[in-house]
């Protein structure tokens, strides 16, 4: 129970933080509408997520919601031959770095790698850039340098073996591992 209470408070102060950046923003939440739609509470806005911080109702904002699904989604998949995260990620490795911020105890690991084409040196040297663009975003973002380690596989461990453009695919990644 006091593990709950504990992890409560964490996403508690995580949602409190990131209302007050997303005061600040000028972008637009739309394109999470539909993930937020499992919780029982209304979307009243910050005022909900303030006044219901210091509260042991046990129910969940949908923005807490929208931080814990975004929290899951652990792999992020890369285009043929490039370094630079996809768009659509942005949202979600933003909640991982200010998950990290708030959380200055945790650690994570950042695994890059390529599929198989090209030179091992290369795959190596392209996985790395990989891992090294999430990791400067993750600062950017108000995580520690000191919470991150980052690796590159290259094309050593595939996710999925052949030579199709699916298993190549699932292959260029970075992988948030928890250490």
């Amino acid at each position: 129970m006091g593990m709950q209470r504990s992890q409560l408070i964490k996403v508690s102060l995580l949602v409190i933080s990131l209302f007050a950046l997303a005061a600040c923003s000028s972008t637009s939440e739309t394109d999470d509408s539909d993930m937020g739609n499992q919780g029982s509470s209304s979307s009243s806005g910050s005022s909900s997520a303030s006044s219901s911080a210091g509260s042991s109702s046990g129910q969940l904002s949908q923005e807490e919601i929208r931080a814990q699904n975004a929290l899951r989604q652990t792999v992020f998949y890369f285009d043929f031959d490039v370094a630079e995260f996809k768009p659509q990620d942005r949202d979600t490795l933003t909640y991982h770095a200010r998950d990290l911020a708030a959380n200055p105890g945790k650690r994570v690991r950042l695994e890059g790698h390529a599929d198989e084409r090209g030179t091992r040196e290369y795959n190596l040297a392209l996985g790395e850039r990989r891992a090294n663009g999430i990791l400067n975003y993750f600062i950017v973002n108000g995580a520690s340098r000191s919470q991150i380690e980052t690796v590159s596989y290259g094309e050593e461990r595939p996710s999925q073996r052949g030579s199709t453009e699916q298993a190549y695919s699932r292959n260029r990644r970075v992988e948030v591992v928890a250490r």
